[in-house]
């Protein structure tokens, strides 16, 4: 049997940011030069993003509290808290976000039972605990204590790939494995207000989400739509290990993310597509648009304009993603999985449908991933599949 990814779930936090009104309260801040009232500006209305989530409720105009530490409604000021009440708040609000989107995969294939989960695969880049999120997830949903537990920390935007081939390999080594894969993260816990153009660029992308699947070559029942994992391979750029970086600092982790990243991958993006295309004989040379779906981590705007035009793909082709970014933002290592669900949980024929994707890291480091949709004929979400399938 093929490894499959029978279910894919996610969950956002409920505090809504509308990306106007953080553009305005960013370009207010005291200290911010011309120049970075200008960044600001652009970088939030060029996005295409519309609204994010945050796990910092404080964050919002909307609420006030006696005791600010991230955000003074009062005097719309952003402030600095340190690197530990940042993670201190990582790891009581992201446990809730990794159990959640977990319980929701779990409870999507009715075949399995907790009894059945043997590997817990967790992800983040955003912040770290001891016990960690992996044991979290294994006590809430009553999992096995046996269950083997792997945490992927640090790895940035790229890490849900590394995981879902890991549970590949685990279950490619043993057929009646069940792999949980869940990431999480709370990229706005490391929002701060500056004239540095890589800390503007972060402050309008970066938001908040999880998202789990589960992973497995057991013979199952339910036809409902799957992702058969196909294959899976890592290239690094020649250039870019200073443009594409992840730094903690005493006020949060430091995002660098150089305007120059498009280009990079502009350049690039074809001879990191070719090891993976040329595992399956089927492609070659095909034109790109001939892959029935493109599933491209969405890290910007620019980002996805330059693999559209560089790939001659059509606009359909990166709607999954673009709506992915519009309604959700960057959330790091999660943004895939959500673009992943959104062609999964799309109204389906029947016809196997092969997905090509691809996401970007630290290095500069290029994941990409083939799959196949298949299962039988099903119309699983009606309307905007990603604006169905994300709310807690």
């Amino acid at each position: 049997m093929p490894v499959t990814l029978r279910s894919l779930e996610t969950a956002v936090p409920e505090t809504v940011l509308v990306q106007s009104e953080v553009r305005d309260v960013f370009a207010g801040q005291p200290g911010l030069t011309r120049l970075g009232q200008r960044l600001v500006a652009t970088s939030f209305d060029y996005s295409g993003i519309e609204t994010r989530h945050t796990a910092v409720e404080e964050l919002t105009l909307a609420r006030r509290s006696s005791e600010p530490v991230f955000f003074d409604a009062g005097s719309r000021t952003i402030l600095s808290p340190s690197t530990k009440v940042r993670n201190d708040i990582f790891a009581a609000e992201a446990t809730p976000l990794f159990i959640e989107s977990a319980r929701k995969a779990l409870a999507s294939c009715p075949d399995l039972s907790p009894a059945d989960i043997t590997h817990v695969v967790t992800v983040s880049c955003t912040g770290f605990f001891n016990p960690g999120p992996d044991y979290k997830i294994v006590r809430a949903l009553d999992l096995e204590p046996s269950v083997q537990r792997y945490h992927l920390g640090f790895m940035g935007c790229y890490a849900a790939f590394p995981a879902l081939r890991a549970a590949k390999s685990f279950c490619e080594a043993d057929p009646a494995a069940v792999v949980l894969v869940v990431s999480a993260e709370l990229c706005t816990l490391h929002v701060r207000t500056s004239n540095d153009p890589d800390t503007i660029m972060g402050s309008s992308l970066f938001a908040d989400g999880a998202a789990a699947a589960v992973v497995t070559a057991r013979d199952v029942t339910d036809t409902s739509p799957s992702l058969v994992l196909d294959h899976f391979e890592t290239v690094l750029t020649p250039v870019g290990e200073e443009s594409m970086a992840w730094n903690i600092g005493d006020e949060g982790f430091e995002m660098v993310l150089g305007t120059y990243v498009p280009h990079i991958i502009d350049d690039h993006i074809v001879g990191a597509l070719e090891p993976l295309l040329a595992r399956d004989a089927s492609l070659h040379g095909l034109p790109y648009r001939d892959v029935t779906h493109w599933a491209i981590h969405p890290g910007g705007r620019s980002i996805l304009d330059k693999v559209e035009a560089k790939l001659e793909l059509t606009e359909e082709q990166l709607a999954p993603a673009r709506r992915v970014l519009r309604n959700f933002g960057n959330m790091s290592s999660a943004t895939v999985m959500f673009v992943l669900k959104d062609i999964m949980d799309a109204p389906f024929d029947g016809t196997d449908e092969r997905i090509c994707s691809m996401a970007f890291g630290p290095g500069l480091t290029v994941e990409t991933g083939l799959f196949t949709k298949t299962g039988s004929a099903s119309a699983r979400v009606q309307g905007d599949p990603a604006a169905a399938a994300v709310l807690l």
